[in-house]
């Protein structure tokens, strides 16, 4: 599948402050998030859809920012929220 939007997302951006967790949980005090995700357009770390916050989604839910990437050690991966599809 042809995606416009991974194609014109960045490989990595620098990640806003803070950086060594899900920004919503370290907010509300939680650590309980699975993985983290960066998302391309802003930099903001959320938590993966395994987490109980799920806030990476919900960062493109309230955004529209389409484009996040894996967040942890070694992994590039990137996926967009609009086809719903891995690059």
């Amino acid at each position: 599948m042809d995606c416009a939007e991974l194609d014109a997302a960045p490989a990595d951006i620098a990640p806003l402050p803070p950086a060594d967790g899900c920004a919503e949980c370290l907010a509300h005090g939680r650590r309980d998030w699975v993985h983290l995700r960066l998302c391309l357009t802003c930099g903001r770390v959320g938590c993966c859809d395994s987490s109980p916050g799920k806030h990476a989604s919900a960062h493109y839910a309230a955004s529209g920012h389409p484009v996040i990437r894996s967040f942890q050690p070694g992994e590039t991966w990137r996926w967009c929220f609009v086809h719903r599809t891995a690059g």
